[in-house]
């Protein structure tokens, strides 16, 4: 019997590693395992597929799913909308396939009053000036947005303490296993088990 899929809520300040470490999870596409696609107004980058990336939708396509209770969490983000589809992550964690959302602490609280059972992961970076030379060294930004990263970032994991989980992104590997822990622990629970194992457990309680 498959059990039902879990809900991962994973968010980290920009530059301590969840979206690298979120794409190594799922660099074989496991049956088992999925980010989960969200919707937004801003349009396609070069090289964007959609519904691979997001899925694409104008504003008044948008302020309609909005209207229809359709979203787990949305947000407007420089003048773009961006959501989380509930029934397309309802389906799929009925199917047995956990989900990941990669979103920040303002959606994870919308997330987890729906779904209380959600489990959240808060990837911290092990060291300001780590984080800072991380941003830096991606050559993508002036000083003066990495300034204004780093100011947002201290306030981003202020809300550490609302989550489930800590991994700190020190080593990528121990990281990565770390990661790998939390999900296959969140199979092995009571409840998971006793659902997949029913059958086996009954047998081995029978007179």
């Amino acid at each position: 019997m498959t059990a039902r899929g879990n809900l991962f809520i994973v968010s980290a300040p920009s530059g301590a590693g969840k979206s690298s470490l979120i794409s190594a999870l799922l660099k074989d596409k496991p049956a088992d395992k999925q980010v989960s696609v969200s919707h937004t107004t801003r349009q396609p980058r070069p090289g964007e597929v959609n519904g691979q990336h997001y899925h694409y939708v104008t504003q008044d396509e948008f302020k309609q799913l909005i209207a229809d209770d359709a979203f787990f969490e949305w947000a407007e983000v420089f003048g773009n909308y961006y959501g989380t589809s509930r029934v397309t992550i309802e389906q799929t964690l009925a199917n047995g396939i956990d989900v990941f959302l990669d979103i920040d602490w303002q959606g994870a609280q919308q997330v987890k009053k729906i779904m209380p059972e959600a489990i959240g992961i808060f990837i911290l970076p092990p060291s300001r000036t780590e984080l800072e030379n991380r941003l830096t060294g991606r050559g993508q930004d002036n000083q003066e947005v990495i300034a204004s990263r780093m100011a947002q970032a201290a306030s981003e994991m202020s809300h550490y303490n609302e989550y489930d989980f800590i991994l700190v992104n020190d080593d990528f590997d121990k990281a990565q296993a770390d990661l790998l822990a939390i999900i296959r622990s969140q199979r092995l629970t009571s409840a998971s088990q006793i659902h997949t194992q029913n059958d086996m457990i009954k047998d081995l309680l029978a007179d």
